[in-house]
């Protein structure tokens, strides 16, 4: 038992050390490409941040743990909104940019929404997760022909946000390096999401609890702790802009590209049913956190403490309640 917690521990740091290693290497080797810190950051840093998530869904597809695959998807959504975002929230009260209320986070929904369609016949197959993933190609244009346009008018919170994420991230001037932290990253978020997996499994059969239940807790939330960690270091620096940009945009990639490069890879099945598994139920909870936060920032478009409080409720609430059900 304690072994298989080590591993687990061990897959994390992975993971969280592999994503970082692979954003500084492949936004270093982008900037010595020429490519402008607004590609960097819509392209390179969105896909990095979210590379956790991508290969320990990736990877449970291919082991044939698809409730890991969903499961790691759907929680980490909810960890992103009802706990990263609350927390960041309690710690500095967020003023929400008109773009992210009017167009990103009914985005998140609507895409939201599409996953909960596609679902409801118990599988996910290739041409759906085709579907998802043409999805996150179309989000990266629009979001980046929208930047631009905006940025030639006027140099806009977002573009300045966005060159101002990829600034932080520590510059490798050598070439050999870059492909050296790359390489680095790639194995470490591998190796991390496989050795992940497999501790997972063997604690899921030790405590008798379901693979949802592990995808839905443990799993999404050691998945989402690079966004923790850059949202939780905006707040502190008043970023603000930063903090739920990167929230809404992970949530928006990891439906699109994590669930359709899984279902690409291979079909996903939801072994019991959609709703007899329950898996309806957590959808719901994803959608209705998402909702919730949209209309907290309706008027003001500012997310305070009182709200981040609420929002941290649901997510104790929701883990209470699959700790009780399970």
């Amino acid at each position: 038992m304690i072994l298989n917690i080590v591993l687990f521990a061990t897959g994390f740091l992975l993971l969280y050390y592999g994503a970082s290693w692979l954003v500084k290497g492949s936004s270093s080797l982008a900037r010595n490409l020429g490519l402008k810190p607004l590609v960097i950051g819509l392209t390179v840093v969105a896909f990095g941040t979210s590379a956790p998530e991508l290969v320990v869904s990736v990877v449970s597809s291919i082991k044939g743990k698809s409730m890991i695959a969903v499961g790691n998807v759907v929680g980490s959504n909810i960890c992103n909104i009802a706990l990263v975002l609350a927390l960041a929230a309690i710690i500095q009260p967020i003023k929400s940019h008109r773009s992210i209320f009017h167009r990103d986070i009914p985005i998140m929904l609507g895409v939201s929404l599409y996953l909960l369609l596609i679902s409801f016949n118990s599988e996910i197959s290739r041409l759906e997760g085709a579907s998802l993933f043409g999805g996150i190609v179309l989000y990266i244009c629009f979001n980046y022909y929208l930047a631009v346009k905006e940025s030639r008018r006027a140099l806009n919170k977002e573009s300045v946000a966005f060159a101002h994420a990829v600034d932080e991230i520590e510059y490798v001037s050598s070439r050999t390096r870059q492909i050296v932290w790359i390489s680095a990253g790639i194995v470490g978020v591998v190796v991390g999401a496989e050795i992940l997996i497999n501790a997972a499994v063997a604690i899921m059969k030790i405590f008798g609890v379901s693979e949802k239940f592990i995808g839905l807790t443990i799993v999404a939330l050691g998945t989402s702790l690079p966004e923790l960690a850059t949202s939780v270091v905006a707040a502190f620096r008043k970023e603000m802009d930063i903090s739920i940009g990167n929230l809404v945009g992970s949530n928006v990639f990891n439906i699109l590209s994590v669930l359709g490069a899984a279902a690409l890879v291979r079909p996903i099945p939801i072994p019991g049913g959609f709703v007899q598994s329950g898996l309806l139920f957590d959808y719901m909870v994803m959608i209705f956190v998402s909702l919730l936060s949209w209309l907290m920032m309706r008027k003001t478009y500012v997310l305070d403490r009182k709200n981040g409080v609420v929002l941290l409720a649901c997510y104790v609430g929701y883990i209470a309640y699959l700790i009780f059900k399970s």
